[in-house]
């Protein structure tokens, strides 16, 4: 792609970096900006550097956060007996726009998927095993994605947790296979978590 000028290739090959954006959208998007008044496209360059400046990592869940210990980790409202395993924060603001769960979360950070070099070492697992036995946790709802890898950490997760005084539940099958959690609406996906069942049981269904 030839353009008239190299800050605008420039521009372009950066939002071609992010996810989804192709060459054409990343053009729209650089000459969009470029039309935008100086203060404008200031105060998004700061909005970004801050975000990477000052976002962090709850050190209980792992959800993204601005504080040492994120909103919901901190607050005297949640279940703290339920734990919710999920991939990333999508899946929490989606089970959060429910309103049908008042429990914790743990973040994994992702899915094991050895086809993309990602294994268990990779997430945050080593943290969920030390919560499941702090003698707080009662339950552990294994809430990841329906796909081929969300069905082989929920397994692999299963197991790691077998040793512990805890019951290991996953959401209903409400939620399509092949589905990510963010994709599905909030009246299924609610009905999905109030309606979760033992991980034994799912899967002696699949066999």
């Amino acid at each position: 792609m030839e353009l008239p000028s190299k800050y605008l290739m420039e521009a372009v090959e950066q939002f071609n970096t992010l996810p989804g954006i192709g060459k054409k959208t990343a053009l729209r998007l650089a000459v969009h900006m470029l039309g935008r008044e100086k203060e404008e496209v200031e105060a998004f360059s700061r909005a970004f550097s801050k975000l990477k400046e000052n976002v962090t990592f709850c050190k209980e869940c792992g959800n993204i956060s601005d504080r040492e210990v994120c909103d919901i980790c901190s607050s005297s409202r949640r279940n703290r007996s339920v734990i919710c395993v999920v991939e990333d924060l999508r899946d929490v603001l989606a089970i959060e726009n429910t309103q049908q769960y008042d429990g914790l979360y743990h973040v994994l950070g992702g899915h094991i998927s050895p086809m993309d070099g990602i294994g268990p070492g990779d997430l945050n697992i080593e943290n969920l095993l030390t919560r499941a036995q702090n003698g707080e946790t009662e339950e552990i709802v294994l809430a990841l994605s329906t796909t081929m890898e969300g069905d082989s950490t929920n397994f692999y997760l299963y197991k790691k947790l077998q040793p512990f005084s805890v019951n290991v539940s996953t959401i209903a099958r409400g939620v399509a296979i092949g589905d990510e959690l963010e994709y599905t609406d909030e009246v299924t996906l609610g009905r999905s978590i109030v309606n979760r069942m033992p991980y034994e049981s799912s899967i002696s269904r699949k066999e």
